[in-house]
């Protein structure tokens, strides 16, 4: 089913998609004939294949979504592909360490990344979406924002605002014709999750009922569902993507 109505041009924004989750969301928009734009902060040997195998409707700048003018970027879609129909707010930054002993420059910098980055992106994207009385924002986010964990107090914190700006801006953009809302994964295989420890691995996997990490391609079809018109109803929800863990 495509993710928009064929007659349609259909331009998706996804942050952060140099590799992972935001990467492949972007293949699987690019296979079903979306234009897509991405700005990462840096790049990889996977994003390097993507704009090689498509180079007419695959577009990535470099760019910083705490620190970046969103406007300027959206602008810059517009500019190459048209008007931006969806966003996915996928950009993140995951860090652990005890909350007592983390500086608050890296706080900082986790809410910025995490949070103030995306509820900018989502303004100028909404702003662009308004006029032309349609669009959907999916915000990526975590379990971290359901359930509580050691060392990611700050990440935490942003993602569970990521699920609070959701349910507002589905009631405030509703009306406009824009849906809004989260994917929750859960501990799946990808760089960010790299970082989790063997017996940390080993421990979530023994209270997954699944009892297994998920795959990229299995939270990405997921994100592809909910930006197509599949899920035209649905709008204000966080969908949890977890193997069970939270339930």
């Amino acid at each position: 089913m495509s993710a928009a109505t064929a007659v349609d041009t259909r331009v998706a924004l996804v942050s952060g998609a140099s590799r992972g989750l935001g990467l492949a969301v972007a293949e699987r928009l690019l296979a079903d004939g979306w234009s897509v734009a991405t700005f990462s902060r840096s790049r990889s040997d996977e994003l390097d294949k993507v704009i090689e195998s498509w180079p007419d409707t695959f577009s990535w700048v470099q760019g910083d979504v705490s620190t970046d003018d969103m406007r300027q970027h959206v602008r810059g879609v517009q500019e190459r592909f048209g008007p931006v129909d969806v966003l996915v707010n996928n950009a993140g930054l995951l860090h652990q360490e005890l909350f007592l002993t983390m500086p608050e420059r890296r706080i900082d910098e986790l809410l910025a990344v995490n949070l103030a980055g995306p509820v900018r992106l989502a303004q100028a994207c909404a702003r662009q979406m308004s006029a032309r009385g349609r669009g959907v924002i999916l915000n990526v986010s975590s379990i971290n924002s359901l359930r509580g964990f050691r060392g990611v107090a700050a990440y935490a914190a942003a993602k569970a605002g990521l699920d609070g700006l959701t349910r507002a801006l589905a009631r405030e953009l509703g009306p406009a014709g824009i849906r809004v809302n989260s994917l929750v994964p859960g501990y799946f295989e990808t760089a960010m999750t790299s970082q989790v420890t063997d017996e940390n691995r080993v421990r979530i996997t023994r209270r997954t009922p699944l009892g297994r990490l998920g795959t990229t391609d299995e939270i990405a079809r997921v994100a592809t569902f909910l930006l197509s018109d599949e899920a035209a109803f649905i709008t204000g929800q966080t969908i949890t993507v977890d193997g069970g863990l939270t339930c």
